[in-house]
């Protein structure tokens, strides 16, 4: 008996630990916050750097030189736009030195992209 009493109080006292929800509370689930955020920000960017990369294609003037540095993962972002609407998406920073129109390179610019549902919404230099 005293076993089973022992057993259920630190059986109880880890539950508590872990932020479990005490009775007639509700949490959502992982796959119902997946499901939200999905709903607001877009679909997470898994492939983000081959997305980078083939948008840097159409952005570079010698793409095939393209020294890139990742510096951030995708974070979710909500920016308001120049005409008071709002963007929800995700936000990447990185570096790039490429080659220009002389044939040398650049050396390491720092850029940003905004991705939205698989798709580069907006793009540019970072400005410091």
């Amino acid at each position: 008996m005293k076993r089973v009493v022992l057993a259920s109080v630190f059986c109880t006292a880890a539950l508590l630990a872990s932020g479990a929800v005490a009775a007639g509370e509700t949490s959502p689930s992982p796959a119902a916050a997946n499901v939200a955020n999905e709903e607001k920000y877009g679909v997470y960017p898994i492939a983000y750097r081959e997305l980078i990369t083939r948008w840097l294609g159409t952005q570079l003037l010698d793409p095939a030189s393209a020294q890139i540095e990742w510096t951030s993962e995708p974070k979710p972002v909500e920016l308001k736009g120049r005409d008071g609407g709002m963007f929800f998406g995700y936000i990447v920073e990185f570096k790039v030195n490429s080659r220009n129109q002389f044939g040398t390179y650049t050396g390491k610019q720092a850029r940003k992209v905004y991705i939205r549902n698989g798709e580069v919404a907006a793009g540019g230099r970072v400005k410091r």
